[in-house]
């Protein structure tokens, strides 16, 4: 029996009462009743905001519907409930959810500076170093295996201290988010624009994910059943082709981009700025490379207990989609 991902805060019910799932206007609809319909998993409107911003799918020879969350656990539920056909994430929850017993392969990476991932904390607490979290609570979003986790466990370990050393608490974003505001939280490892909100709303950066302390990567996954569907891993073929435009896209249209975020996520102009400036550069094919510096991360957290049992980062690729 597949183990089911044991830290998912959401039952699978409300899960998909979460599920949002649209027709992109980008994709054109006319006529579309015989077109194949890709449902793609996505977080926080990300992908959606950037491929709207950016026009990426004009054109496209199929339909595209997505499915919200607010964290990467959720979103994976979905994909092993059929109710996705993509994965959005960093490295590690894409590894958690594979070592979890999700029936879906990595299709490509993407790759971005670490600056979005960090630890955070109160403005006015005594935390001043990694090495003064021994002892203290860290909250840690979303759930069990997350990249705001890594982070966390790596710096602690280039410091000289143990998983052990702190005590962690799960939960998701938007709940801690509110709990953070609220001066209900001190020590906060997050990611994205949850990170930036709550520099915005009295934090202050302890240390992000930069100069190697993530691995930088993320990844987009596709189901075992949609890859076997050859007309929708035709679609996610080039589907990741116009993604890699929609991101070189961003890197010329920073302005662009922060004010669709702002339109699209209602986000505030400064934190849209910053996200447009955090998001990932590009999108790769699954190199050794890229499996060698993830599997770092993968042995690290199987290392501590987190990713039980530990994933094979390069088997868990299907290297034929991006070509």
């Amino acid at each position: 029996m597949i183990r089911r991902l044991a830290t998912a805060a959401l039952s699978l019910t409300a899960l998909l009462a979460l599920t949002a799932c649209g027709a992109d206007s980008s994709a054109d609809a006319a006529g579309s009743g015989s077109r194949v319909t890709l449902t793609l998993g996505d977080q926080a409107k990300t992908l959606q905001t950037l491929v709207g911003a950016s026009d990426a799918l004009k054109g496209a020879k199929y339909q595209v519907k997505w499915a919200e969350f607010e964290g990467a656990a959720p979103l994976f539920q979905a994909v092993q409930a059929g109710a996705a056909d993509t994965t959005y994430s960093a490295d590690l929850p894409a590894l958690q959810a594979l070592s979890g017993g999700v029936k879906f392969r990595n299709v490509a990476a993407l790759k971005n500076d670490g600056h979005h991932t960090g630890i955070i904390v109160r403005k006015d607490s005594d935390v001043r170093s990694v090495k003064d979290l021994k002892g203290r609570k860290v909250v840690v979003s979303s759930a069990k295996g997350s990249i705001a986790e890594y982070l966390l466990a790596n710096v602690l370990k280039q410091n000289g201290l143990k998983y052990s050393d702190v005590k962690v608490q799960y939960l998701l974003p938007t709940d801690a988010q509110a709990a953070f505001s609220a001066g209900k939280i001190d020590i906060w490892a997050t990611f994205g624009v949850y990170q930036a909100v709550g520099l915005q709303q009295g934090g202050r950066l302890l240390i992000d994910g930069a100069d190697g302390r993530i691995s930088g990567y993320g990844f987009i996954g596709a189901s075992e059943k949609a890859l076997a569907d050859p007309a929708k891993k035709a679609a996610l073929g080039d589907f990741l082709k116009r993604l890699g435009t929609a991101l070189a896209w961003t890197s010329t249209h920073q302005d662009a981009y922060a004010d669709a975020i702002v339109e699209r996520n209602g986000a505030d102009p400064a934190i849209a700025r910053t996200l447009a400036s955090a998001a990932y550069s590009k999108v790769l094919p699954i190199t050794p490379e890229v499996s060698s510096t993830v599997q770092d991360v993968a042995d690290l957290m199987n290392g501590i207990g987190v990713l039980e049992p530990n994933v094979d980062v390069a088997k868990s690729a299907d290297t034929s989609v991006l070509k």
